[in-house]
């Protein structure tokens, strides 16, 4: 039996029984009132600092469980070579100065990632402040305006474990592992590209990247992670989301400025 609905058939005896001279609808609202009462008591906040939903707390953990166990790899998708401060091309018609999430991206990069010229897995002539392995991805989770696109909370298993606010991307930073011929990447997803901004269907979903002028790629890769599987721009990969938990140690762990560990 539902312990509310015992617990109000209990009251409502006693409180029937002990009661003289109340008419019966007076009775019968004060033991409603009071078992709403008890039932508010039992039930948990409705929120927590951050303002996530208590019942988001279930979406977390299962969301945890999920990443951690069951998501799938994405299969047969060209990936291209971007960088930190490239200039637009015909094929690339956004300058990187910026990022979709870091309006001083370059700056904060601490200079041109030279795809060309490179020591070890860093650029050469200075040392990375940022992570050198880096993606882009097709889906920018906040949308004009500061606010995160509507289908955000329900299409990103992640989403109410990383929630800050409005304007705050749950997307900047997540890692990904990328697989070509044998080898293994983890880089951190920091732009949006190429191309799309909205293609959640296939970021999280079963779609395929929609069709491009650049053999419909669905992944924009750093030179470091090129150079680590040793790939060249418009090759198929393999990716899928990681949760930080399971990211290897490697050269693109803890990346505090420290240098770049030389190329193998």
């Amino acid at each position: 039996m539902n312990v509310y609905r015992l617990a109000f058939g209990i009251t409502t005896v006693a409180l029937l029984g002990s009661a003289s001279g109340a008419r019966l609808t007076d009775r019968l609202s004060g033991v409603h009132e009071r078992f709403l009462e008890n039932r508010r008591e039992a039930l948990p906040a409705l929120s927590d600092p951050y303002g996530i939903p208590s019942a988001a707390r279930v979406v977390i953990e299962s969301s945890r469980e999920s990443m951690r166990d069951s998501t799938p790899w994405k299969r047969n998708v060209a990936a291209t070579v971007f960088w930190v401060g490239e200039l637009p091309t015909e094929n690339n018609p956004t300058p990187n100065n910026k990022s979709a999430w870091d309006q001083n991206w370059q700056e904060n990069f601490g200079g041109y990632d030279q795809p060309d010229h490179r020591n070890g897995w860093a650029p050469a002539g200075f040392t990375p402040q940022l992570n050198p392995f880096y993606i882009a991805l097709p889906y920018n989770d906040v949308a004009k305006g500061g606010v995160h696109r509507p289908e955000a909370s329900e299409v990103i298993p992640w989403f109410w474990e990383d929630y800050r606010g409005d304007g705050i991307s749950v997307c900047k930073g997540r890692w990904v592992a990328i697989h070509h011929a044998g080898q293994v990447c983890y880089a951190q997803w920091e732009d949006v590209g190429p191309f799309e901004v909205d293609h959640w269907q296939y970021v999280f979903g079963n779609e395929s990247p929609r069709s491009n002028q650049n053999q419909s790629a669905g992944i924009d890769i750093s030179p470091a992670v090129r150079d680590f599987l040793k790939l060249r721009s418009g090759e198929r990969v393999e990716w899928r989301f990681m949760d930080e938990q399971q990211v290897p140690v490697g050269p693109w762990r803890d990346w505090t400025g420290r240098l770049a560990l030389p190329q193998p």
